[in-house]
């Protein structure tokens, strides 16, 4: 998918999504650095770049993703993969439609999004 819709793309998905996190209660209070999202905005942003076929910045910079592991010390419920799903729907449906993207990105995303969440639930 990086081929297909390049790295501007995730650049604007992340920051899509992330306007929604800064707004959301439900959410910010996962994030220890809540003051300061750019370190989670880069972090998945080139997690994200990596994991759809871009650049390996991500694994050079941070090692293997593990990302149940990473988020295991979050306590994260039905409540908060819901809103962590809601946002990123939000922002996967706003990227595509202003760049125009095609359907199949869309669906894509959304289908990889809410099975990430899903397996991110720990409590």
């Amino acid at each position: 998918m990086y081929d297909e819709v390049g790295e501007q793309f995730f650049v604007d998905l992340v920051d899509r999504f992330y306007e929604g996190v800064e707004s959301d209660d439900v959410l910010l209070v996962l994030y220890p650095e809540r003051d300061d999202l750019s370190g989670a905005r880069e972090r998945l942003r080139q997690f994200l770049i990596q994991y759809w076929g871009g650049p390996t910045t991500y694994s050079d910079e941070r090692g293997h993703p593990r990302l149940r592991q990473r988020h295991f010390p979050f306590v994260i419920g039905e409540r908060e993969r819901d809103h962590w799903v809601l946002n990123m729907n939000g922002a996967i449906d706003s990227t595509c439609e202003a760049r125009g993207s095609d359907e199949s990105v869309r669906q894509r995303l959304r289908e990889y999004m809410t099975n990430a969440a899903n397996h991110m639930v720990n409590s």
